[in-house]
């Protein structure tokens, strides 16, 4: 992004800031912020049900998540999970709500030889990079989750790549901002006008103004009107289905699936997530295919194929819901914060699949853009 101007008045506490998106980064942004005492106001369609985050199955897995030639992300993705155990208790203090953060560890297992022959390759890979992820048997792997299949052929343990509750963890946000004063409006931003106040107009409700306004619209971060010569960086959705299970008979979900399972499926990657409650988040695909948000058969049927191929008693659960998220992803699949080419404008987006592990990170770094205080 570019350098912020020299003309603009770096934000100290106090001032108004405008934020344009109601996911887990945008309630996170406002929630730091009003703590920091700053007047927020946050505008979204839909506050805290907003994009991809509502669907989200909240794993906060930097290790799991290691790509080939991502190495400066993967940094990231251990920073951020670094903050995530302070930025949990503070939370919960602040909205006096429970959001699930769960420290149990993440198993990725493989079905056949094929699938362990990659894992193999995706170990050696983390442990080059120096995080910590050990190798384990088929035995072993079925000591750790019982309900795993009898052909699972062993895999890789990661202690720390947790998760937590994404729908618990929305509301406790929500809670806390208005606790602190955030004005939170349903609502669409129509125009963004320029000026000494920057204006939001709003398809219904009062016009906003402030003294600085944060974009962190998730995939339409890039096409609000008014910020076209922002430079704000180009977002393309990319279409995940997901889909949740509920128990439906006497056996508890923690008694054979205890913890995350992620899994290889003859090549495809499937995850199983338990939640406190006994339901289960099964997920996602990865499509590119834009901004199309129709719910299909035939990833709904490979999901449950590949889910029950690992852990086979999800044939047990209830389709409690199966639906369809669009993450916002950049060319290289790194978030952007910072300042934008517009005085007072700036951008928090891009987390494509990462955007409740990057929350903390993100939060502070915008708090410290604000603030004057980021390099």
């Amino acid at each position: 992004m570019p350098e912020e101007p020299a003309v603009r008045t770096a934000g100290s506490r106090g001032h108004q800031i405008a934020i344009i998106g109601g996911g887990v980064i945008g309630l996170s942004c406002a929630w730091q912020l009003a703590r920091a005492g700053h007047r927020v106001s946050l505008v979204a369609p839909n506050p805290g049900h907003d994009g991809a985050s509502w669907v989200a199955a909240g794993m906060l897995a930097p290790v799991t998540e290691a790509q080939f030639g991502e190495a400066a992300l993967t940094a990231l993705l251990l920073e951020s999970a670094g903050q995530w155990k302070e930025f949990a208790t503070a939370l919960e203090a602040d909205s006096d709500q429970v959001i699930g953060y769960d420290e149990t560890g993440t198993l990725t297992v493989a079905l056949d030889t094929s699938d362990r022959a990659l894992l193999d390759d995706l170990l050696a890979y983390q442990h080059s990079l120096g995080l910590t992820a050990h190798r384990r048997g088929a035995t072993a792997c079925r000591a750790m989750v019982r309900g795993l299949a009898a052909g699972v052929c062993g895999g890789i343990e990661v202690p720390d790549d947790h998760q937590v509750d994404n729908r618990a963890l929305l509301s406790a946000l929500m809670t806390a901002c208005r606790r602190l004063g955030v004005d939170i409006i349903e609502g669409s931003v129509r125009a963004v006008s320029l000026g000494s106040r920057l204006g939001l107009s709003l398809d219904e409700g009062p016009h906003l103004e402030s003294d600085q306004v944060l974009v962190a619209a998730g995939a339409a971060s890039s096409t609000i009107p008014g910020l076209e010569r922002a430079g704000l960086p180009e977002v393309r959705p990319v279409k995940g289905h997901i889909l949740r299970l509920g128990p439906s008979g006497t056996t508890p979900t923690s008694t054979f699936l205890p913890r995350t399972v992620r899994g290889l499926v003859r090549g495809r990657s499937v995850y199983l997530v338990p939640r406190r409650d006994g339901s289960v988040v099964v997920g996602a695909t990865t499509e590119e295919r834009g901004d199309a948000e129709l719910v299909q058969a035939g990833a709904v049927h490979q999901l449950l194929d590949d889910a029950r191929a690992l852990v086979p008693m999800v044939d047990e659960l209830a389709l409690l819901e199966a639906q369809v998220g669009l993450r916002p992803a950049t060319a290289d699949n790194s978030p952007v914060i910072g300042w934008t080419a517009l005085a007072g404008v700036a951008v928090a987006t891009g987390h494509f699949r990462h955007g409740f592990l990057l929350a903390p990170l993100t939060a502070a770094r915008v708090l410290d853009l604000f603030e004057g205080s980021a390099q």
